[in-house]
């Protein structure tokens, strides 16, 4: 393995044809000629949050024009609409109007709905706000979660671990502190978890290292995450929108930084909501092994786009992936 300083030179200076070729060298050795995808759908349950994130173009605040809430059997309406899921993802902002039952019941039902499926749900944090309104420890709430059905942890909410930037642009978000005890918690328990990286706004060079090396070390410690997504940033609609967002270039080179530098991870996504179908395609020739999934729907980039996500159905997907040459695998 690199040591930091070879790897902010490969980031900063590096090729990117070089660092894509050491990349996809290094995803061969895990996944040969494998590509996988989920048939998913994304449910975002409300837009309703306390934060106020500069970043984010997809909050509202309790009786804004264009807010809205989901009510459990709405949810329920959705998912039965669907054939063959694999996989729901539930995310949503922090909501105050919402009882600690709402998460808990929700969880139950869609898990008795559709027994089956796996439930991936909940940011870090979301968790941290389950745990104030109800008073109950982060383990206690993790427990009754899993006990209603919850599988694993999505990995939003990490942004960078940067407290320059936490200050910077969500001063009322959990710290990274905070959010890697969160993970912990949660993989002792059994629950793995996503982990992502917002890059491509203020964060610099070596922030963008410094995160993925502690990451890497988290993983060394709890063997709990099943996957790295990096995130580029959408600045449309945002409190950002002066910035330009991170180019193709940026983002190929992050994907493959990601896979060498997480070289326990077992799967580095490009997460084409995010990236654009194209460039995510061209992404699992950098390192990258896993194009995600069907999503159906996703509201928090369709806010930021000012555009919707249209369903990305398998046999596309499948395409995508023969395409360059691979080998499809629904997981």
């Amino acid at each position: 393995m690199f040591s930091r300083k070879e790897f902010l030179e490969l980031y900063t200076k590096g090729d990117l044809f070089e660092l894509g070729h050491l990349a996809q060298e290094a995803k061969e050795k895990i996944h040969g000629n494998k590509y996988y995808y989920t048939i998913n759908r994304h449910i975002n349950y409300t837009n309703i949050c306390v934060l106020d994130c500069k970043f984010c173009g997809y909050h509202k605040k309790l009786k804004e024009k264009g807010a809205y809430t989901l009510s459990i059997e709405e949810i329920l309406t959705t998912l039965s609409q669907e054939y063959s899921l694999r996989e729901v993802h539930i995310v949503g902002g922090l909501n105050p109007a919402f009882p600690y039952d709402y998460y808990v019941n929700l969880i139950k039902e869609v898990k008795k709905a559709n027994p089956g499926i796996r439930i991936r749900a909940f940011t870090c944090v979301e968790i941290d706000f389950l745990s104030k309104i109800s008073k109950k420890p982060v383990e206690e709430v993790l427990l009754e979660l899993k006990e209603a059905g919850l599988n694993a942890l999505p990995g939003g909410g990490a942004e960078v671990f940067s407290e320059r930037v936490r200050k910077a642009l969500y001063p009322a978000k959990i710290s990274p502190e905070r959010w890697i005890e969160i993970t912990k918690i949660a993989h002792r328990l059994g629950l793995q978890s996503n982990a992502t990286l917002l890059f491509g706004h203020i964060e610099t060079e070596e922030e963008i290292i410094d995160h993925l090396l502690k990451l890497r070390e988290i993983q060394e410690e709890t063997k709990g995450f099943s996957a790295f997504v990096p995130l580029p940033f959408l600045p449309e609609h945002t409190k950002l929108s002066h910035l330009k967002g991170p180019s193709a270039q940026k983002i190929l080179k992050t994907v493959a930084l990601s896979r060498l530098i997480l070289d326990n991870f077992p799967h580095i996504k490009a997460y084409w909501v995010f990236m654009g179908i194209g460039l995510a395609q061209v992404a699992l020739l950098f390192g990258a092994d896993h194009i995600h999934g069907t999503v159906i729907e996703e509201k928090i980039s369709e806010a930021m786009k000012g555009e919707p996500v249209t369903k990305l159905p398998p046999e596309e997907i499948e395409h995508l992936i023969r395409e360059i040459g691979g080998e499809p695998v629904l997981i």
